[in-house]
C-alpha cells in the first residue's frame, strides 16, 4: 500500500477508530503454547508479514522488517487479531493521527492517550469490531504505554530498556535511545502471564511488608484529583507494610527532547526530503526541529542524560521502588493543548511528558496501574533489570 491509502479492512463498526488494519481472519497462534487462548492487538509500528504498516500517518515510512516479538508471541500460542492506530509516528500523547485520531473508549469527546492510543482502547473495551483482545502490544518512548493505560483505566508495562524478552527488532523506531516495546492489559495477571511465557521464568507474587517506596509527587505538577489518587495509593502501600517517603527528581525534557527529535528526524529523513512529506503540521514541525539540532546540542543532551541516570541510580539504591503519577489530569478534551495545574497553565504535552520521560529516557522498568479515581493512573518504577520483582509487587496488589 502507498502513502495516503486507507489502512483499514473494508468498513466495520469501530466508533473509536482504534483499528488501523483488521484482517479477514486473525493470525492464529501455535497450538499447545502457554499463551493459547489469548488474543492480542498490534500497534501499527510492528512489522507483520502480509499486514500493511502506516504508523497512522499519510507520509511514507520505512519498512522495519518483521517483528521478532510478534513472531514469538504467535509461537507461544497467542493469536494476533489486527493492528491498532497510534498518535502519528508515535510522536505525541493524545492519539491524533492522519486518519482522524482515536477516541476515548468510554468518555465521548475525550482523548485515550498516546501514542499507543488504539492499544489502550482495544484492551479497555476487550472487544472491538467483533475481535476479542486480551492484551495489546504497544511501544513507549516517553510514556506511550503508560499514558493510555492511565487514561483508559488499564495496566501497562514498560520493561527495562533492552530487555531480551521484549525485542524492538522489526518495530518502526521513533528514538532508538528511548524506545521500548511492552504490553497493555486489563489486569496485572495477564501481563505476568505474557512475561512468564516470553522469559520462561515464573513471576512470584510479592508482599509489600518492608518495601521502601520513594514517592515522587512534584508540587504543583498535577491536579487535585490526581494528587488525591496518588496519596490514596501510597496509603494502600503503607497499610500493606511498606514505608513511603517523599523524594525529588528533576524534569529531564532538556535531555529527552533533543535526543528523541534528532533520532526521529533521522528515521523519517526520506519523507522529509519530499516537498510535501504528508505529516500533520505538529509532527512535521517537530521533525524539522529535530533536523535543525546540531551535533553539539545532541551530544550535550546525552551528557545530561548520563547525569540523570546517575541520579536515578542513586535514588533506587535507597528505595526499592518509586511511586509517581502517570498523568497530570484526568483525560483531556479532544483538541485541548493546555492544562491548568496548581503551578499555572502549561502545554498538555509538557505536563504529561515530564512525569513519564525520566523512566523511558533512563530505561527503568515501570508498571502503570489504575487507581481508585477513574482514568487516573500511577506508576511503579523498579531498578534496572528487576522487572520480575516489580511485576510481582504489582501482582501482590491485585486480587
Amino acid at each position: 500500500m502507498t502513502a495516503g491509502d486507507s489502512p483499514t479492512f473494508p468498513p466495520f463498526p469501530d466508533p473509536q477508530r482504534a483499528w488501523a488494519y483488521l484482517p479477514a481472519t486473525p493470525l492464529a497462534g501455535a497450538a499447545g503454547g502457554p499463551l493459547g487462548g489469548l488474543t492480542f492487538s498490534v500497534k501499527d509500528l510492528f512489522g507483520v508479514p502480509g499486514w500493511p504498516l502506516h504508523a497512522s500517518t499519510r507520509a511514507p515510512v520505512p519498512d522495519p522488517g518483521p517483528s521478532v516479538l510478534v513472531r514469538r508471541l504467535l509461537a507461544l500460542g497467542a493469536s494476533a487479531v489486527g493492528k491498532t492506530h497510534l498518535h502519528e509516528i508515535a510522536l505525541g500523547i493524545t492519539g491524533m493521527n492522519g486518519f482522524g485520531g482515536t477516541a476515548h473508549p468510554f468518555l465521548p469527546g475525550r482523548v485515550p492517550g498516546g501514542s499507543s492510543s488504539g492499544a489502550g482502547v482495544s484492551v479497555a473495551l476487550g472487544q472491538v469490531a467483533g475481535r476479542k483482545v486480551d492484551f495489546a502490544l504497544g511501544t513507549d518512548t516517553g510514556g506511550s504505554i503508560r499514558v493510555p493505560a492511565a487514561w483508559c483505566g488499564v495496566v501497562g508495562y514498560k520493561p527495562t530498556k533492552g530487555h531480551p524478552a521484549w525485542s524492538t527488532e522489526g518495530v518502526l523506531p521513533l528514538s532508538g535511545t528511548c524506545d521500548h516495546a511492552g504490553p497493555l492489559a486489563r489486569d496485572v495477571a495477564t501481563v505476568v502471564r505474557v512475561q512468564e511465557a516470553l522469559t520462561g521464568q515464573a513471576v512470584e507474587r510479592q508482599a509489600w511488608q518492608g518495601v521502601r517506596v520513594g514517592l515522587w509527587l512534584p508540587e504543583g505538577w498535577v491536579t487535585e484529583p490526581v494528587r488525591e489518587a496518588v496519596l490514596a495509593f501510597a496509603a494502600r502501600l503503607t497499610e500493606r507494610g511498606a514505608s513511603v517517603e517523599a523524594v525529588t527528581f528533576p524534569e529531564v525534557l532538556d535531555a529527552y527532547s533533543p535526543i528523541v527529535l534528532s533520532e526521529a528526524a533521522r528515521v523519517h529523513a526520506g519523507a522529509l526530503r519530499r516537498e510535501d512529506p504528508g505529516f500533520l503540521p505538529f509532527t512535521l514541525a517537530s521533525l524539522r526541529q529535530g533536523q535543525a539540532l546540531t551535533e553539539a546540542e545532541v551530544a550535550a543532551a546525552f551528557e545530561r542524560r548520563a547525569a540523570y541516570r546517575a541520579l536515578l541510580d542513586d535514588l533506587l539504591s535507597r528505595f526499592d521502588v518509586l511511586l509517581a503519577p502517570t498523568v497530570p489530569t484526568p483525560p483531556p478534551l479532544v483538541g485541548q493543548d493546555e492544562v491548568d495545574l496548581p503551578e499555572g497553565r502549561l502545554p498538555l504535552r509538557r505536563a504529561t511528558l515530564r512525569l513519564n520521560t525520566p523512566f523511558s529516557l533512563l530505561g527503568a522498568p515501570t508498571v502503570a496501574l489504575p487507581t481508585s479515581v477513574p482514568f487516573v493512573g500511577v506508576q511503579l518504577v523498579g531498578r534496572h533489570g528487576e522487572d520480575d520483582r516489580l511485576l510481582g509487587l504489582a501482582l501482590g496488589l491485585e486480587g
